[in-house]
């Protein structure tokens, strides 16, 4: 009885060393056919809408242009490179400025159209604002309460008096539209700096966390450094 348990466990442990192996190939793989996909599926849709803004502009305006030097595949998409640079420098010039002004004061008191046109321009200032030069570094702050941690961007600093120590203030933006948030005042000895960038900041943000910095991503310890 005793020789033939040995060959047993030794087969039974075998079978559980195959599965685990088994086991950890089709994790790999699975894994790799994931990342595979979130890099695939951004650019597929990219080239989709592309093809789609390309081919509705060319239907539009090529039978206008037919017989014509300027009937080829893309002009809808010059044509509208072209309107959009000329609408930028009339509204870059004062008059235009002022019209644009205009503009924004009547949509943002029409009912309905107000909350579409608000949310499309808060959507444009985010991405055009220079958040770099407005944010001194990214950190991690306790939020809404001891045991959470919420990422925020630094916009400017309190200075100390008798009574508190230097507080940072802290803008805590909501998800996926960081122009609206809370803002945070909170003691130097309680932020925790990154080691993340603005950029990955802003990804994460607009991605509603489904695409988390780097040295998050990568699992390494050096990420919040400071406390």
């Amino acid at each position: 009885m005793g020789d033939q348990a040995g060959p047993d466990r030794d087969r039974a442990a075998g079978g559980q060393t195959m599965t685990s192996l088994l086991t950890r190939v089709e994790t790999h793989i699975w894994r790799r056919v994931v990342s595979g996909f979130l890099v695939v599926v951004p650019l597929a849709l990219t080239f989709l809408v592309f093809r789609f803004v390309v081919t509705y502009l060319d239907d539009i305006l090529r039978p206008r242009f037919e017989n014509t030097p300027l009937n080829f595949p893309g002009i809808g998409l010059v044509v509208i490179v072209i309107a959009l640079y000329l609408i930028g420098a009339i509204v870059s010039a004062r008059l235009g400025r002022k019209a644009f002004d205009v503009q924004h004061a009547v949509l943002a008191r029409v009912p309905v159209v107000k909350s579409v046109y608000g949310v499309a321009r808060q959507a444009t200032d985010a991405l055009s604002s220079p958040m770099e030069h407005q944010v001194n570094r990214v950190v991690f702050i306790e939020w809404p309460r001891p045991g959470y941690k919420a990422l925020g961007f630094v916009t400017g600093y309190m200075p100390a008096t008798e009574q508190h120590p230097r507080w940072v203030i802290v803008y805590v933006p909501t998800v996926p539209n960081p122009t609206s948030g809370n803002l945070a005042f909170v003691a130097e000895d309680e932020i925790i700096d990154t080691h993340i960038s603005v950029e990955e900041a802003m990804k994460t943000v607009f991605s509603g966390g489904t695409i988390p910095p780097v040295l998050l991503r990568d699992g390494r310890s050096d990420g919040p450094a400071g406390r």
